[in-house]
């Protein structure tokens, strides 16, 4: 294993994301559901301006308390935006990060998934925890 291996090796780079613009939650939950992912960047144009969880999403939806899920979140779907719910301005890496920074990172600030951001916040990849494990797999 190289200690000084950059995360450009293992992040992801063909990214489904959400337009802050004409995004929506039900939208972003559906997008996330379909392509089997937990977390979208989102942007305006090709600059990163939040990151939403499919967890962030889920803290937000009644429907499982109630009898008429579906109607409930619906609701709260139509209530907030996705600016209500993201993470703006989420912690980030670049390109030249190392993979140990980035574990490091994920491990004390409990996230998982930083994006990957190039000249002027643009969006060039993620990384995830899953991304990581699948690193040290490889490694052993």
């Amino acid at each position: 294993m190289k200690k000084r291996e950059a995360v450009s090796k293992i992040m992801q780079r063909e990214l489904k994301t959400m337009s802050i613009h004409d995004g929506n939650l039900k939208n972003a939950k559906t997008m996330m559901e379909e392509n089997n992912i937990r977390h979208l960047p989102i942007v305006s144009g090709e600059k990163l301006v939040g990151i939403i969880s499919l967890t962030d999403i889920h803290r937000i939806s009644f429907g499982g308390n109630y009898g008429q899920a579906a109607s409930v979140d619906a609701s709260v779907y139509d209530t907030l935006s996705l600016e209500h719910v993201m993470m703006s301005e989420p912690r980030t890496v670049t390109v030249d990060t190392t993979i140990k920074e980035v574990a490091e990172k994920l491990a004390v600030e409990e996230f998982h998934a930083l994006p990957v951001v190039g000249n002027d916040n643009k969006l060039e990849g993620i990384v995830t925890t899953t991304d990581l494990v699948n690193y040290l797999i490889e490694q052993y």
